[in-house]
């Protein structure tokens, strides 16, 4: 048997959801309005009006009397156990997986990026740049880039299943601080180059070079666990 289709106001309940998720709204954010909504979504009033009675009786958001709708609370994520690093074969199918994602990431993020979105991207490439030459790791920071890029697609696929891979990226870029060299400055001066040529490339709005750019990148992350680079 076929499932039932979802309503018009379940499907918009679930892109509300999916906006709060990004971080496009967060804890205590008021929401736009029903009018503003309605455009947003191409909906009727009153079906965004059910749309929200949904996420108020989730305990998502609060109707302020006077004042208007607002995020209460987080929707829970997934609970599925986040993967993690285990053994040799966990990072060569780590490194298999972010080919396949943060390659097409950054090709969607050339053709869908905005000023802002470049503007991200390099302060987050600065910050990282400007921690490893002051001699720190520079893993959050350079999550944070990964994750301005993937916000640069305007792809919530892409968004959500780089943010749900953090972890593992983290303990691949720790592992690589401490298998490969320190980060002496030729060192750090070739993953600023690296990072650049992806960023740049993004900017340029060119898809083939931001993916080979991508490509480069991991692959040289890679080796430099593996060859000690």
């Amino acid at each position: 048997m076929e499932a039932e289709p979802i309503s018009r106001a379940e499907q918009i309940c679930k892109l509300i959801i999916a906006s709060i998720l990004r971080g496009e709204l967060s804890d205590n954010r008021k929401l736009p309005t029903e009018v503003e909504l309605a455009g947003q979504y191409a909906a009727s009033r009153a079906t965004i009006r059910e749309a929200l009675t949904r996420l108020r009786s989730e305990g998502i958001v609060v109707s302020r009397r006077g004042s208007g709708n607002y995020v209460q609370r987080l929707p829970a994520q997934d609970t599925l156990p986040r993967p993690q690093i285990e053994s040799i074969h966990d990072i060569e199918r780590y490194y298999a997986f972010r080919l396949c994602v943060e390659v097409g990431a950054a090709q969607a993020a050339s053709q869908a990026r905005n000023d802002a979105d470049i503007g991200a991207m390099r302060t987050a490439q600065q910050a990282l740049h400007a921690a490893q030459r002051k001699g720190g790791t520079g893993v959050d920071e350079d999550l944070a880039l990964h994750m301005a890029i993937a916000r640069a697609s305007h792809n919530p696929f892409f968004i959500s299943t780089i943010a749900y891979a953090l972890s593992p990226i983290r303990q691949c870029m720790e592992l690589a601080q401490n298998l490969g060299r320190p980060h002496g400055a030729e060192r750090i001066t070739a993953i600023h180059d690296e990072h650049h040529d992806i960023v740049q490339a993004i900017a340029d709005g060119s898809a083939e070079r931001a993916g080979e750019a991508m490509r480069a990148h991991i692959d040289h992350a890679r080796l430099r666990i593996f060859e000690g680079r």
